[in-house]
């Protein structure tokens, strides 16, 4: 196991390296994508992602949106498309892009990094995907 999270935190490391402010995301992807990662699962209100690798899983739990019981606000496509662009365009932080997913509805999403996709999930089901560029680091 530690051979995931010793490689993981590298992959981490080098994106933040490669990660240009504008339009980063898909450095970020590309280069966890090298480092064997295959998918991000992120459940938006505990702020927890979990990260499935060639070296096996590794969950990373950041500080939970929401403590005790709340209703799920719905789901927004336009507000979360709004929080996608404000984030593409460097405008945000990554605490800031979850809680924008969050008041948009938004209870988990994955990246398919060899798909280049990520799918974002309402608590009813509903759902937005996007593809996204593939880059050469």
């Amino acid at each position: 196991m530690n051979d995931a999270i010793t490689n993981l935190r590298a992959a981490l490391e080098r994106a933040e390296d490669v990660r240009p402010a504008v339009g980063g995301f898909p450095h970020l992807a590309e280069t966890l994508r090298q480092h064997g990662v295959t998918h991000c699962r992120m459940a938006v209100p505990s702020n927890a992602m979990l990260y499935l690798t060639a070296y096996g899983p590794v969950a990373v739990q950041g500080g939970p949106l929401i403590t005790g019981m709340t209703g799920v606000p719905d789901f927004d496509s336009g507000a979360l498309v709004t929080a996608l662009r404000s984030d593409q365009a460097g405008e945000t932080t990554f605490p800031e892009f979850v809680r924008g997913c969050w008041r948009a509805g938004v209870v988990w999403y994955e990246v398919d990094l060899q798909a280049r996709t990520c799918t974002y999930v309402g608590a009813s089901g509903d759902s937005y995907r996007e593809e996204y560029a593939a880059v050469t680091l």
